[in-house]
C-alpha cells in the first residue's frame, strides 16, 4: 500500500470518525439520556414524518413515541419493575420496535427471542433470563405452548394477534392505555448503565447465549452507525434482517431514526422481491449480513437491480469471492463492511471499500480501538503462550485470534464488554494475563490476519479451522477458492473425522447447477489449493442450510461425516489412486474407515 493510498484511506476514515465522534462523545456526558428519551426528542422534532414503514403498519415519529408510551404503561400495570425481563417473540414489523422501546422506557429488560426456535432451544432461551412475562405473536403461539409447562419462572403469557387459545391479548390491552407522554411520577430513573435488552448469539455451536445490552450500547449503536453511514433526513433505509438480531433490530432502526429518516421493515428477506422493494420505497441504504449478498448475486437479472437510488450498503459477512461482482453488477456506490459482535468490544470498519477486508484501524484511532492478534494453537483451541505465560502477538500476515482490551472507561466506548446473562458464559470470553499480569481481553473466537497496509481479513471461526496432514486448513479460504469455479452456486467447508487418521479430512457440501463438471473441478482444485487443503469428500446438496442471520450451519454436517447411509445426498471421495472423484457407497465407505484405502 503506497503512501498516497494510505493517505486517501486515512482521510476517508477521518471524516467518518469525526462524524461518529460528534454523535457518540456526548453519550457518556449525559448518563440519564437513554435511547427511549431520545425517541421522545425525535417525536417532538419530526412529528408526523414517517419513521417506520411496513406492509402491516406505518408509524410516524409521533405515533412511534405514543405507541411506546402505551407499552410503558402496560409494563407498569403488570408490575414490571426496573430490571425485570419480558420475552418478545414476534416477526419483523414496526410494532416490534415499539414494544421493546416502551418496556425499556418503563425500566424493563426485553429478551429478543429468535422466532425460529422450538423445543429445548426455545425453552432454554426463555428460562435463562427468568422472565416475568412472555409476549408472543399469534404465529408463534403453538411453539410457546408446546414448552409452556417447562418454563420455570412462572411467566405470564400474552398474545399479540388472533388465536383460538384463551390468552390475554396485549394488542387490545395497550390500546386502552394513554399514548400521552409519561408523567414524572410514571417515569423510572434510568441511566446508560442500566440493562435494556438481551440479544442472543446465533447458537451455531450450542444453545443461544443472551448477551447483555445496556442503554449505553443502544446509544452507541444508534448514534455510532448514524455517523458511520452519515444518515440524513432524506434517507430511506431497507431492513429485511431479523429484528431479534443486533443489526436488524438496533443498528438499522436506530441509525436512521437518529437522523430523521425512514426505515422500511420487511418481515423476511426475499432475493426475488428485493429489488422491487428497493425501487418501490426509493431506498437509499440497505443492511446486509452473512450470505445475503451471495443470494442476490445468484439470482437471475432483475429489471430494477440497477435502476435504484441506493447510495450505500452496510453490513458484515460480504465474502471476497462475492464482493466485486456484487458491487459491479448492482452498481452500489459504496459498501461499508464492518466487523463486530453483539456482546464484544472489537469493532472494525472498512470505510474505503477495500475488497475483502473487514476493516482497518488507522494510526489516529488505535488508542480508541485497542485490538490485537495473538498466536493461536488450532488443536488446543487456545492462544499460544511464551515461557512467561503471556500471549504472543502475531506478525504481519500471520493468522491469529483477534482480541480486544477490556477497559471500562467512558472516553473509550469501543473497549467495553458487557458480558452475558450468566457469569460462567461471560468468563469464557475473557482472556487474562495476556501481555502483562492482570490485564483482561475479550476473545472474539475469530481468526484474522493483518496485512502490511493495516487491513484486517477474516480467516475463520475458531472450531471451523481444522488440521489435516499436519497443516491448518481455514475453511473460509477453501470456500473462497471453490466458490468461483463454474457451476458452484454455494459451498460450505468443514472437517470430518476419519478412523485411524489424525486430524480431520476436508469435506465440501456444495450446491451446483448444470455448468458443474466434476472432472474439471478436481483438476481446478489441484491448481488452486495445496494437497492438504483440497476436499477429500464432496457432498452435492440441494441447498446449504443457514441460520436466520444467514450464517452457514455446520454442526449437523460435521456429525454426519461422510457416511453415505446418513443422507440421500450424493457423496464423492477424492481418490488419489484413481485420480478422480468416485461416488461413495457403503462398500467404499467401509474400505476407507477400515484403513484399506489411502487418503
Amino acid at each position: 500500500m503506497s503512501f498516497v493510498e494510505r493517505l486517501k484511506a486515512d482521510v476517508v476514515c477521518l471524516k467518518a470518525s469525526l462524524r461518529t465522534l460528534r454523535l457518540t462523545t456526548p453519550i457518556g456526558k449525559h448518563p440519564t439520556r437513554v435511547f427511549p428519551a431520545v425517541v421522545e426528542e425525535l417525536a417532538a422534532k419530526f412529528g408526523d414524518r414517517p419513521a417506520l414503514i411496513s406492509e402491516h403498519e406505518t408509524f410516524s415519529y409521533r405515533q412511534l413515541d405514543e405507541r411506546a408510551n402505551r407499552y410503558a404503561r402496560w409494563a407498569r400495570a403488570q408490575d414490571v419493575a426496573k430490571g425485570d425481563t419480558v420475552c418478545l417473540i414476534m416477526p419483523n414489523r414496526p410494532e416490534y420496535f415499539a414494544i421493546w422501546l416502551g418496556i425499556t422506557r418503563a425500566g424493563g429488560v426485553v429478551a429478543l427471542i429468535n422466532t425460529n426456535l422450538t423445543g429445548q432451544s426455545l425453552c432454554h432461551s426463555i428460562n435463562v433470563v427468568t422472565p416475568k412475562h412472555i409476549i408472543t405473536a399469534s404465529a408463534f403461539v403453538d411453539q410457546v405452548m408446546a414448552i409452556r409447562s417447562q418454563i420455570t419462572s412462572g411467566a405470564k403469557l400474552w398474545l399479540h394477534g388472533d388465536s383460538p387459545d384463551d390468552l390475554p391479548r396485549i394488542d387490545k390491552d395497550v390500546m386502552t392505555r394513554s399514548p400521552d407522554r409519561l408523567a414524572a411520577n410514571e417515569r423510572v430513573p434510568l441511566t446508560i448503565e442500566d440493562r435494556a435488552l438481551y440479544i442472543y448469539t446465533s447458537g451455531t455451536t450450542g444453545m443461544p447465549k443472551p448477551a447483555n445490552i445496556n442503554h449505553y450500547r443502544l446509544m452507541l449503536a444508534s448514534h455510532g452507525f448514524a455517523g458511520i453511514m452519515n444518515t440524513q433526513p432524506t434517507d430511506v433505509s431497507y431492513d429485511c434482517l431479523p429484528m431479534y438480531h443486533t443489526v436488524g433490530g438496533v443498528v438499522a432502526p436506530g441509525a436512521i431514526l437518529i437522523a430523521g429518516g425512514t426505515l422500511v421493515i420487511r418481515e423476511k428477506f426475499s432475493a426475488r422481491e428485493f429489488w422491487d422493494d428497493i425501487a418501490r420505497w426509493n431506498c437509499t441504504i440497505f443492511h446486509y449480513i452473512g450470505e445475503l449478498c451471495r443470494y442476490l448475486v445468484h439470482t437471475p437479472p432483475h429489471p430494477k437491480e440497477t435502476s435504484h437510488k441506493l447510495r450505500l450498503a452496510c453490513g458484515n459477512g460480504l465474502r471476497p469471492d462475492v464482493w466485486h461482482e456484487f458491487k459491479q453488477r448492482f452498481r452500489v456506490p459504496q459498501i461499508i463492511e464492518f466487523y463486530a459482535a453483539t456482546e464484544g468490544n472489537v469493532q472494525l470498519f472498512n470505510f474505503d471499500g477495500k475488497e475483502g477486508s473487514v476493516g482497518r484501524i488507522p494510526w489516529f484511532l488505535r488508542h480508541r480501538f485497542p485490538v490485537k492478534l495473538v498466536k493461536f494453537d488450532i488443536e488446543k483451541e487456545q492462544p499460544v503462550r511464551d515461557a512467561r505465560g503471556l500471549c504472543i502477538e502475531c506478525a504481519v500476515g500471520e493468522p491469529g485470534e483477534m482480541i480486544g482490551h477490556i477497559v471500562k472507561d467512558p472516553s473509550k466506548p469501543g473497549a467495553r464488554f458487557e458480558g452475558y446473562a450468566t457469569a460462567a458464559e461471560t468468563e469464557k470470553k475473557i482472556l487474562r494475563d495476556v501481555f502483562k499480569k492482570g490485564d483482561t481481553w475479550f476473545r472474539t473466537g475469530d481468526l484474522m490476519r493483518k496485512e502490511a497496509g493495516g487491513y484486517f481479513y477474516f480467516v475463520d471461526r475458531i472450531g471451523d479451522t481444522f488440521r489435516w496432514k499436519g497443516e491448518n486448513v481455514a475453511t473460509s479460504e477453501v470456500s473462497e477458492a471453490i466458490s468461483v469455479f463454474p457451476g458452484i452456486v454455494e459451498a460450505n467447508i468443514y472437517g470430518v473425522m476419519v478412523p485411524g487418521r489424525e486430524g480431520r479430512a476436508g469435506m465440501a457440501a456444495v450446491v451446483v447447477d448444470d455448468a458443474f463438471d466434476l472432472a474439471k473441478f478436481r483438476t481446478y482444485l489441484a491448481k488452486q489449493l495445496p494437497d492438504y487443503a483440497r476436499p477429500v469428500f464432496l457432498r452435492i446438496r440441494g441447498e446449504i442450510e443457514v441460520t436466520a442471520t444467514f450464517k452457514q450451519k455446520k454442526v449437523d454436517l460435521v456429525k454426519m461425516g461422510f457416511d453415505p447411509m446418513q443422507t440421500k445426498d450424493a457423496i464423492y471421495f477424492n481418490n488419489p489412486q484413481a485420480g478422480a472423484f468416485e461416488r461413495l457407497d457403503a462398500a467404499l465407505y467401509q474400505r476407507i474407515v477400515s484403513g484399506q484405502v489411502r487418503i
